[in-house]
C-alpha cells in the first residue's frame, strides 16, 4: 500500500467492489504507479542520457527521429553540442516544471521537452509545429485571457474558461470540474459541448474516478494530454525495475484503468488542465474528443498558461469573497467588543460573526443559548473543548461523535474563551443535499461493453442521491474569524485583568488605610471621651447641692452625649474589625443559633413584648458562627426597637427558597429609604428608638464578607423583612 494514500480509500473501494460482485481489484487502480508505466505515447519519442550517454530510449525513437541504434551513444551525436548545452541549461534552471525548445535533427524540426529524472537528462521529442502559427495564436490567447478577466464570479470564470479552451483546442466537450475536498468527489460547474452531445452540467462524479496518485500528479503538472486511447504505447528500453519516473513527462503513457474509463464514456482523446489553490488540486478543466487529437506544444503551453491564469483569477475571486465575509465578521466582532461588559452581553450577536443556526456560550459554569434548536446546553456538555488558541469543528457530528448521532445539530465550531471549559459554540443544522450523480456513487464498478469498470457515465445514467447527516462545511473564513474573536476576547480579558489587578491593589490599600483609621480613631478618641464623661460626673457629684437646674441639665446632656459617642466608637471599632476577620464557614443549625442570639437580644424583645417565631428544626445556614451570631443579634434587636406600637408583635427567623430572612411586623421602612438604612450610622427613625445606626451596616458587611447580598423588603401585612444570602 502507498503510505500517502489514506487507508479509508482502500476500504471504501474494496467495499464497492464487493457490492458490485465483479472479479476486479479496484484497489489495484489506487495502488497503480502511473508515473512509472514504462512507456510513452507513440506519436513522440523519448531519449534519456546519463553523463552524456544515452541510457534509455523509447522503442520507436529510431523511427521517429531517423537515428537507429541510439542506446549507448553520446547524446551530442543526436543533437549536436550547442543544442545539448541549451537543453541542459533549461533542465538546470530548476523551475520545478519541464522546459521546451525547438530543435533540429538531421534537417527535421522537433519540439523537445526536457527535465531531469532518476539522475538522467530526459528528452521528449514531438513533430515540430510551424513557427508562423505563433503570432496569430498569441493574439487568440491574449483575447481569451482578457475575456476571462471580466468574469466576476467563480462559475462565470469557469464558464468563460471552458468556452475559450474549446475554441483553442477543438475538443468536443470541455468541462470545469470542482472537487468537494482534496479526496472527495467533484461536480461539473461549467461546460461547453458540441451540438447534440449530452449535457453534464451539474453532474457529480465519484472520487474513485480520479485516484489519489493521479491527483498528486495533477498538482505537479499543469496539463495532461492523451492523444489517442488506442495508442499502442512505445515501451522504454531496456526494461527497468522500477521503470523510469515519468512524473514530469508530457508523453507518458496512460494507465489501462484510465483508458478503460475513457473508452467507457466514449472518449478517444483528452486533455486535463489543473486548477490549483494554495498548491493543492481545487479542480480540473477536462477536455474530451471523439477523434484522436495531438496537440502541439504551443497549444499545450497556451492551455497550461490559461490554467495558471484561471487558477490565479479564481483565487482572486475567492479572496475577494472571503475578504468581504471577513470584514462582515470583523464588524460584528467590533460591535460585540464595544463597551465590553459582562460576558456574554449579547450571545445573539455572536451569530453575526459566523453564519450559523444557533450559539451556545458557557462562562463560569453558566450556559446561555441562542437559537431554536433543542437541547443546546445538553449538547455543550458532550463536546470537546480544545486548548486556548485552537478551535475544534465538525460538519458531520454524528460520525465524529457517535453518541450525538441522533442530535439535530450536525455541525459545531468550538472556541475556548477561558478556563474550566468556558467556550463559545456555533452550531448548524443538517443540510440535506440532493445530488445528480453520473453513476451510483455506492457502486463505482460495473460491467460494460468496453471494459470492466466505470460504466456508465453521463447524464443518461443519472443517479439521484441525498447527502444526510452533515451540515454546510465550516469555511476557512469561519475558522479564521473564530480564532480572531478568541484573540479579541483574550486581549480584552487581559486588559480587564490588568485593570482589575490595579483596582484591587488600590482597594486593598484603601481598605487597610480605612481599617487603620477606624481602629486608631476608635482607640484614640475613647480616652478623651472617657475623660469628658468622668469630669462631668465629678462636677455633678461635687456640686450636687449648689447647681441650678439649667447646669444640671447641661451636665446630664454631656454625660448622655458621651455615652452616645462611646456607643458610636464601639460600633466603628467593631465595623473595622469585620474586614480583618478570617472566615470559618461551617453548617450552622439555625434554630440553635437563634436561641444563642436571644441570650443577648431576648431582654430587648421582652421589653417590647415581641414574640419570636423560631425556624423549623434542622434548618441550616453555612456561615461563620461568630459573625452569623452578630447578624442575628442586630436583626432581632432592630425588630424590638421598631416594633409596632400596639397589637401583636412578632419576629420570625427562617430560610426559604430565596434566602435566609428575619421578618417582623413593626413600623416598617419607606421603600425609597431601605437602601440608606444599610449605611453606617444612618437611622431612619431616630426618634423611635435609641441606637448607633450601625446595626444594619454591620449586617451588610458580614454578609458581603461571605460573598452574599442583603436587602430589605416589606413584610406581608406590614413591617420589614431583611433577607441575606450566604453562598456555599
Amino acid at each position: 500500500m502507498d503510505d500517502r494514500v489514506p487507508g479509508w480509500l482502500y476500504e471504501r473501494e474494496a467495499a464497492a467492489e464487493r457490492e458490485v460482485g465483479a472479479a476486479f481489484d479496484l484497489t489495484a487502480c489506487v495502488r497503480e504507479p502511473i508515473h512509472r508505466l514504462g512507456g510513452v505515447q507513440s506519436y513522440g519519442a523519448l531519449v534519456a542520457a546519463r553523463d552524456g550517454v544515452i541510457a534509455v530510449v523509447s522503442e520507436n525513437a529510431g523511427a521517429v527521429l531517423g537515428f537507429p541504434g541510439l542506446l549507448g551513444t553520446p547524446v551530442e551525436r543526436l543533437l549536436g553540442s550547442a543544442q545539448v548545452a541549451a537543453l541542459t541549461g533549461l533542465a538546470e534552471a530548476d523551475t520545478g516544471q519541464t522546459a521546451m525548445m525547438p530543435v533540429e535533427i538531421a534537417g527535421r524540426r522537433f519540439d523537445a521537452t526536457v527535465f531531469r529524472s532518476d539522475g538522467m537528462l530526459v528528452l521528449e521529442f514531438e513533430p515540430g509545429s510551424p513557427a508562423a502559427e505563433f503570432p496569430a495564436f498569441y493574439s487568440l490567447v491574449r483575447q481569451a485571457l482578457m475575456r476571462l478577466q471580466q468574469a466576476t464570479t467563480v462559475v462565470a470564470a469557469c464558464r468563460a474558461a471552458v468556452t475559450e479552451v474549446r475554441a483553442l483546442t477543438g475538443y468536443d466537450r470541455v468541462v470545469a470540474y470542482r472537487f468537494e475536498s482534496l479526496e472527495g468527489p467533484g461536480e461539473v460547474i461549467a461546460e461547453d459541448v458540441a451540438e447534440g452531445a449530452e449535457p453534464w452540467l451539474g453532474l457529480w462524479f465519484p472520487a474513485t474516478d480520479i485516484p489519489p496518485q493521479a491527483r498528486r500528479l495533477y498538482e505537479r503538472n499543469w496539463i495532461r494530454v492523451i492523444a489517442d486511447v488506442d495508442d499502442p504505447t512505445a515501451r522504454l528500453v531496456p526494461p527497468a525495475d522500477p521503470p523510469l519516473d515519468l512524473s514530469m513527462s508530457v508523453l507518458r503513457t496512460v494507465s489501462p484503468f484510465h483508458l478503460e474509463y475513457l473508452r467507457n464514456i466514449g472518449v478517444t482523446s483528452s486533455m486535463s488542465v489543473s486548477l490549483l489553490s494554495g498548491g493543492r488540486l481545487w479542480g480540473l478543466i477536462a477536455c474530451h474528443g471523439t477523434t484522436p487529437n495531438t496537440l502541439n506544444p504551443q497549444v499545450r503551453a497556451a492551455c497550461e498558461f490559461f490554467g495558471v491564469a484561471l487558477s490565479l483569477h479564481l483565487a482572486a475571486l475567492r479572496e475577494r469573497d472571503e475578504t468581504a465575509a471577513r470584514e462582515q465578521s470583523r464588524t460584528a466582532i467590533a460591535r460585540l467588543m464595544e463597551g465590553f461588559g459582562p460576558w456574554p452581553a449579547d450571545p445573539a450577536g455572536l451569530a453575526g460573526v459566523i453564519d450559523c443556526d444557533g450559539v451556545v456560550v458557557r462562562i463560569a459554569g453558566t450556559v446561555v443559548a441562542h437559537g431554536d434548536l433543542p437541547d443546546l446546553p445538553g449538547l455543550l456538555e458532550r463536546l470537546p473543548v480544545p486548548a486556548a488558541g485552537a478551535v475544534w469543528h465538525s460538519d458531520r457530528l454524528g460520525e465524529d461523535l457517535p453518541d450525538l448521532a441522533g442530535h439535530p445539530v450536525k455541525g459545531v465550531l468550538v472556541l475556548p474563551t477561558g478556563v474550566d471549559g468556558d467556550c463559545v459554540v456555533w452550531v448548524r443544522r443538517e443540510r440535506t443535499v440532493s445530488r445528480r450523480w453520473a453513476t451510483d456513487p455506492a457502486e463505482p464498478v460495473s460491467l460494460g461493453p468496453h471494459g470492466r469498470r466505470l460504466t456508465p457515465r453521463g447524464s443518461t445514467a443519472v443517479f439521484l442521491a441525498s447527502t444526510r447527516g452533515r451540515c454546510r462545511p465550516w469555511s476557512a473564513t469561519d475558522l479564521a474569524m473564530a480564532v480572531e474573536l478568541g484573540r479579541a476576547l483574550t486581549g480584552i480579558a487581559l486588559a480587564h485583568a490588568r485593570q482589575l489587578s490595579a483596582l484591587n491593589v488600590e482597594l486593598s490599600r484603601s481598605n487597610v488605610d480605612l481599617d487603620s483609621f477606624a481602629h486608631a480613631a476608635a482607640h484614640d478618641l475613647k480616652e478623651p471621651l472617657r475623660g469628658i464623661a468622668n469630669t462631668a460626673t465629678f462636677i455633678a457629684e461635687d456640686a450636687a447641692d449648689g447647681m441650678d437646674s439649667v447646669t444640671v441639665r447641661r451636665l446630664e446632656s454631656i454625660q448622655r452625649l458621651a455615652t452616645r459617642m462611646d456607643e458610636l466608637l464601639n460600633a466603628l471599632l467593631y465595623y473595622s474589625r469585620i474586614g480583618r476577620t478570617d472566615l470559618h464557614r461551617q453548617p450552622v443549625e439555625l434554630r440553635a443559633a437563634v436561641a444563642g442570639a436571644l441570650e443577648v437580644a431576648g431582654p430587648r424583645l421582652g421589653e417590647h413584648d415581641v414574640e419570636v417565631v423560631l425556624p423549623e428544626p434542622g434548618t441550616v445556614v453555612v456561615a461563620d458562627p461568630v459573625l452569623f451570631d452578630q447578624v442575628l443579634v442586630n436583626l432581632l434587636v432592630n425588630a424590638a426597637k421598631y416594633a409596632r406600637p400596639e397589637g401583636r408583635r412578632t419576629v420570625a427567623v427562617g430560610v426559604d427558597e430565596a434566602s435566609f430572612f428575619v421578618r417582623d411586623n413593626g413600623i416598617g421602612m419607606p421603600p425609597h429609604l431601605r437602601e440608606q438604612a444599610f449605611q453606617l450610622f444612618r437611622r431612619l427613625h431616630p426618634a423611635a428608638a435609641p441606637g448607633s445606626g450601625a446595626g444594619l451596616a454591620i449586617v451588610r458587611r458580614i454578609v458581603e464578607r461571605h460573598g452574599g447580598q442583603v436587602w430589605a423588603e416589606e413584610s406581608p401585612g406590614g413591617g420589614t423583612t431583611v433577607r441575606a444570602t450566604f453562598p456555599q
